[in-house]
């Protein structure tokens, strides 16, 4: 299955797939998609970013265009919905909702959900009325398939954030969390410290991490050492960048201290890990 709207003048595209064809797999090489999975029926291995993810039934995961996302012909039992920015754009959506929300602001991990029995129906119903609405050929399809997109989106979103350790954190809070995985996102490759995004939000460092120990586990640090260290991994395992060229897309003057970091946080040397990473896929 491999339903798909596009139009040529705004460049938009949404799909909604099975991945059962080829066509629909190729998606996956390209870049700037949005990536709703949904595991519909069976327990399912698929990859990320060279790892593997097993996705239990009922559960959902979202990832970013920076995810790089493989799994096999073979694969039963998923259902995707595919878009790109300019089908749901970024800027003309709240925040909540937004492809900068709850589900998408972190690359790193990309956010999983599980649905429960009511969410499973809702969800169930939401895939219904996308697929009646493919069957439909007119000039407000699109605004139809944005608006169910958008519903799956609210819906997913007020999972996440109903699984948080303080859900009714306000507003104001969540933006700043938010703003802050957003400012790691653009600034990464060459800010490496807390204080630098505290500066930039005009908040403390001390502040920034008393608000994320509400927010969840994970340190500010911690957010910047894991993002560094993802694109580190992506460098290794999808180019032909050598350590010191990977340490100065890093950010990294000194080659020796990139490696250091990466040994510190993945137990291994970055080319002791690139050759292990490729012995196990050959």
């Amino acid at each position: 299955m491999k339903l798909e709207y596009s139009t040529f003048k705004d460049n938009d595209l949404f799909i909604l797939t099975d991945f059962r064809c080829q066509p629909s797999l190729d998606l996956l090489d390209k870049k700037g998609f949005y990536k709703i999975i949904w595991c519909r029926e069976y327990e399912t291995e698929i990859q990320i970013d060279g790892y593997s993810v097993v996705l239990k039934k009922d559960q959902v995961i979202f990832c970013t265009p920076l995810n790089v996302v493989e799994m096999d012909l073979q694969t039963k039992g998923i259902v995707a919905f595919i878009f790109n920015k300019e089908f749901f754009c970024i800027q003309t959506h709240d925040d909540q909702v937004s492809c900068n929300g709850l589900l998408f602001f972190g690359s790193s991990q990309p956010q999983i959900a599980s649905l429960k029995a009511r969410e499973k129906k809702l969800f169930n119903m939401i895939f219904d009325f996308f697929e009646e609405e493919f069957s439909i050929k007119d000039h407000i399809q699109g605004e139809m398939l944005r608006t169910l997109l958008k519903r799956l989106l609210i819906l997913a979103t007020r999972m996440i954030k109903g699984n948080l350790p303080e859900p009714n954190l306000p507003n104001a809070q969540m933006d700043i969390v938010r703003k802050y995985n957003l400012l790691v996102e653009e600034h990464f490759q060459e800010l490496h410290q807390v204080k630098d995004y505290a500066d930039l939000l005009f908040k403390s460092p001390k502040t920034l991490s008393n608000l994320f120990k509400k927010y969840g586990e994970k340190s500010p640090l911690t957010i910047i050492n894991e993002r560094i260290l993802l694109e580190a991994k992506r460098l290794l395992l999808y180019s032909d960048k050598n350590n010191e060229e990977i340490a100065s897309n890093l950010g990294y003057k000194d080659a020796g201290h990139f490696s250091k970091f990466f040994k510190n946080n993945e137990g291994l040397s970055p080319l002791a890990f690139r050759a292990e990473r490729l012995k196990m896929t050959s």
